[in-house]
């Protein structure tokens, strides 16, 4: 009889690149090999749980799946206590206080430039209200502002965030890693969550400027939802992108 074999997940799948799940290892593919070299060496770095290498053999990288679960996923409510957002904080406070990694990361002036051709794009193809979209582009752009750079994961998204009760286990997914802003950070790990975004701060210890998250969330959903769409992440009008666009000015 022939042994159990685990079942292989699909954890994403697109032109760019796939991630593969097949018991506790991750398999990676990345068509562009300039993003995996920046996993790898940013993990190395990274002063916060990461996942270990388990081997790497370009197109693929091989990882160990980490402890416990997912802080949260966009667009539904997280069950994570209080205490395990502000330890995600306390991390990411760490990884700020972490000599800067060697490469730069998107200069504001790169950043206003994306945000002007997305912003155009979802105009003239009617995806969203031009009203919306200008009033979260005017938001959008105090983000655009000098700040002091420091190391960032740079996709610190809910779901790359792994907790064991009130404890960061790992931390995941560092291809975007850079130099940047460290409020930009705070603000993808809060996107979508903000009820959780006085805890986040909390843990990381000093206070911040909570308009410029916002401006933050305003401008990483704007800069989204084309990639999205083209990437078959299902219609618009859908994405919790959208509707965190939608809540900047509710009311």
């Amino acid at each position: 009889m022939m042994a159990s074999v685990a079942e292989v997940e699909v954890v994403v799948a697109h032109g760019e690149r796939a991630t593969l799940r097949v018991g506790d290892v991750f398999l990676k593919i990345d068509a562009e090999q300039a993003r995996t070299d920046v996993e790898v060496e940013a993990m190395a770095m990274a002063p916060v749980p990461t996942p270990e290498i388990l081997w790497r053999k370009p197109p693929a990288l091989a990882l160990a799946a980490v402890g416990g679960t997912a802080l949260g996923h966009l667009g539904e409510p997280s069950t994570a206590s209080p205490a395990a957002w502000a330890a995600a904080g306390a991390a990411v406070r760490v990884l700020h206080d972490a000599p800067l990694p060697p490469w730069p990361g998107r200069s504001a002036d790169e950043l206003a430039a994306r945000l002007d051709g997305e912003c155009e794009w979802l105009v003239a193809s009617g995806v969203l209200p031009a009203g919306l979209v200008a009033r979260n582009r005017r938001l959008a752009e105090t983000a655009l502002r000098p700040w002091t750079p420091a190391f960032i994961h740079g996709d610190l998204q809910v779901d790359h965030v792994f907790v064991d009760g009130d404890e960061v286990t790992g931390v995941i997914d560092w291809s975007e890693a850079s130099q940047g802003d460290a409020l930009f950070d705070l603000a993808i790990l809060t996107l979508g969550h903000q009820e959780h975004l006085g805890d986040v701060v909390a843990g990381y210890g000093t206070d911040v400027d909570r308009d410029l998250i916002r401006a933050w969330w305003s401008l990483r959903c704007l800069t989204s939802v084309r990639w999205l769409a083209e990437h078959g992440y299902g219609p618009p009008e859908a994405f919790p992108e959208v509707a965190v666009l939608l809540a900047a000015f509710a009311g």
